[in-house]
């Protein structure tokens, strides 16, 4: 724990190599093995689980609870994932939300993404601004934006298909490269 710090200040760590490479990050909090395991500048990082936020190396205001939640973040900023695998692949994403295992699980580069939900937006990589409450909600999602699903599958098989609205469950659970569309 904290095993580089070198002016680094106001850090707690718990647990096998948790902030192990921190150097000059201040204020960061790593419960877990190698929690935020590779920062090294980032500050203002809060990490809850085994291997949670263990890429994040200069990113800032991230906080991640759960197994492998956020890992792959190296300077994505401003995201909050909670649960397994939230935001699992995320690297320099910033200001997402995922709540649910897996939720947002996909997401490299995409920005202002909400899902809420097991799976929710699973499969996003580069897409933005969208928004998927529901179990697999938007779960098919890659490049699409500004999409909204509220329900169990809602707008699941979307893929590049951008600013449609889908409202219950399995609502445009069909559309995949559609744009435009309000179900309710």
């Amino acid at each position: 724990m904290l095993f580089s710090n070198t002016i680094g200040g106001q850090n707690t760590a718990s647990g096998i190599q948790a902030l192990f490479s921190n150097t000059t990050g201040s204020q960061n909090t790593a419960n877990g093995a190698f929690a935020l395991f590779s920062n090294t500048i980032g500050n203002q990082n809060t990490a809850n689980g085994s291997l949670a936020l263990n890429g994040n190396t200069t990113g800032v205001d991230n906080t991640a609870t759960g197994f492998q939640a956020l890992t792959f973040n190296t300077i994505g900023v401003g995201n909050t994932a909670s649960g397994s695998s939230a935001l699992y692949e995320n690297t320099t994403g910033d200001n997402n939300t995922a709540n649910g295992r897996e939720a947002l699980y996909s997401n490299t580069t995409g920005s202002g993404n909400t899902a809420t939900g097991s799976q929710a937006l699973i499969s996003n990589t580069t897409g933005n601004d969208n928004t998927a409450n529901g179990y697999a909600a938007l779960s098919g999602n890659t490049t699409g934006n500004d999409n909204t699903a509220n329900g169990f599958e809602a707008l699941s098989s979307n893929t590049t298909g951008n600013a449609n609205t889908a409202n219950g469950n399995g609502a445009l659970f069909s559309n995949s490269t559609g744009s435009d569309n309000t179900a309710n």
